[in-house]
């Protein structure tokens, strides 16, 4: 499986952020620009018109002559099948599924072979001169760092490696806000270390190998990835050959070492700041807009621990190192958010009770962790209910999901106007909707939990969870033949035979919806 031959990019065309552009060129799966780009909306607003297209290159960044930026670069995720081997999303969760649980273990190289590590900036007064802040929307009042990722290693991660996300405002030159969700492993290092107010080294991470992007979004899946899980050796059985690691300068951490540009320091649990100006001037929390949120909504300006930057390590600047400049709440976020996720879902269901779960799908309108569709077969009547145990666990073990739809192999779960079918026609409401005890842990970035506050700040500590809820959609086992679906003869008509290619075209151009799915299926 993950160390097996396969077909896509070879581990050397991946081994870096330069080498994958430079194959996703040759595929013809990406667009480049030299004109001039403001990182103040214009590269959000580009990327939001082609939200779900090929990657983006920008080689020419307003008041960043050291830095190229791309953007989309996971938007079309049969780009990034193509790139690692999967044949199809099912196979991609499969696959992720087994690297998971047989990760390559990453090596540490020398620091004079470390690309990131071809120049050395120590004590830099502005952070932002060696990165690229962005603003999304109007709504924003400050320029964000959301693209860099973190990597926490040894003692700190129970002798496991971590990768993830913080929003960072380097409002005060070298030390910024980093903004950690609640239940995190981020948040489970901090909590762990806030008593004795120790400081947490790390490095933040920009301009990562694509195996390494991808192992940054796992989050909130820590049944199936652990503290003390490795997380970086996992990005390696998903590229097919081991992330180099290097030691850094300042702390004692590790950076990846084929990186673009890495910003070393450590996280002071107990220096807490306003991520805003504004909202620092109110001296309120969770009110004031702040940086869009992965549910959709815009998010929020908090008091949060600050990351202080000892040094920059990053390769020639004269090379113009690439940063990936993540917008939020776009196809591109979410498929980085939810591709581990679903393979983590996917594991879960399979130690579970093996053999039953076929696929898992996050779709974007169910917002990152808010929820998923699981696609499952019963084979005989002992496992008819499985799908329920499923469905309770992914609610339970995945902080953040309110809604799990559990739907037969008969249904697409990749078309929502087929699910949505599921809903109407095989859902008993009094017996097929589950809903877990509330009161339970999820996630304040939904505005329906934040109400929970009333009056008070709108902060974790204040809010509470009204509980997930889980759709049985599936067909009772014995009782296929009364659900079935009938199927056109698509598979015995070649449409040449009556048609023209002209005529075949303008007829498939006005296609739309759920004809597509019907259509190719012959449903």
């Amino acid at each position: 499986m993950a160390n097996a031959k396969r077909d896509g990019a070879s581990p050397e065309d991946v081994r870096d952020l330069r080498n994958a552009i430079e194959w996703m060129k040759k595929e013809g799966d990406i667009i480049f620009t030299d004109k001039e780009v403001d990182p103040n909306l214009e590269i959000t607003g580009i990327q939001k018109q082609m939200d779900g297209g090929c990657p983006i290159l920008f080689n020419n960044v307003k008041g960043k002559p050291y830095h190229r930026c791309i953007t989309n670069l996971f938007g079309d995720m049969n780009v990034i099948n193509k790139m690692f081997g999967w044949k199809d999303h099912a196979d991609r969760s499969r696959k992720l599924a087994y690297a998971i649980t047989h990760p390559i273990a990453p090596v540490v190289v020398d620091q004079k072979d470390a690309p990131v590590q071809e120049e050395i900036f120590e004590k830099p007064a502005e952070a932002n001169d060696y990165v690229v802040p962005i603003r999304h929307t109007n709504l924003e009042p400050e320029l964000t760092v959301g693209s860099g990722n973190r990597l926490i290693s040894g003692e700190y991660f129970n002798g496991g490696t971590d990768l993830g996300y913080n929003r960072m405002n380097f409002r005060w030159g070298n030390v910024g806000t980093f903004q950690i969700s609640p239940g995190s492993h981020m948040w489970q290092v901090v909590s762990k270390y806030y008593r004795d107010n120790k400081m947490v080294p790390i490095t933040m991470n920009f301009g990562l190998p694509p195996a390494g992007s991808l192992l940054a979004g796992a989050g909130f899946d820590y049944v199936i990835l652990p503290q003390g899980c490795d997380e970086v050796g996992i990005a390696g059985a998903v590229q097919g050959a081991p992330m180099r690691l290097v030691k850094s300068r300042t702390v004692d951490a590790y950076s990846l070492a084929d990186a673009e540009v890495v910003l070393e320091g450590y996280v002071n649990p107990r220096d807490r700041r306003f991520e805003t100006a504004e909202s620092e001037k109110a001296g309120v929390q969770g009110r004031f807009h702040f940086h869009p949120e992965w549910a959709g909504y815009m998010g929020k300006a908090y008091k949060a621990p600050t990351f202080h930057v000892t040094a920059v390590t990053t390769r020639k600047r004269e090379s113009k190192p690439i940063i990936f400049t993540l917008g939020v709440h776009t196809l591109d976020d979410h498929n980085i958010d939810t591709t581990i996720r679903e393979a983590s879902m996917f594991e879960l269901c399979e130690r579970m009770q093996p053999g039953i779960v076929m696929d898992v799908n996050i779709p974007y309108c169910m917002t990152d962790w808010g929820g998923a569709i699981i696609q499952v077969k019963k084979r005989n009547k002992i496992e008819e209910g499985w799908q329920r145990n499923f469905m309770a666990a992914i609610l339970a073990t995945s902080q953040g999901s309110r809604l799990v739809i559990a739907v037969s192999e008969d249904c697409d779960p990749y078309d929502m106007d087929d699910v949505m079918w599921c809903l109407t026609t095989r859902v008993n409401p009094k017996t097929d909707i589950i809903n877990p005890l509330p009161g339970g842990r999820g996630q304040t970035f939904m505005p329906a939990e934040r109400m929970t506050a009333g009056e008070k700040e709108w902060t974790a500590s204040n809010t509470s969870f009204e509980g997930g809820m889980g759709i049985d959609a599936t067909v009772p086992f014995g009782y296929e033949s009364d659900f079935m679906r009938p199927v056109y003869p698509v598979e015995q008509i070649d449409l040449k035979k009556w048609f023209s290619d002209k005529d075949i075209q303008n007829v498939k151009s006005r296609m739309h919806g759920w004809v597509l799915s019907l259509a190719r299926t012959g449903r």
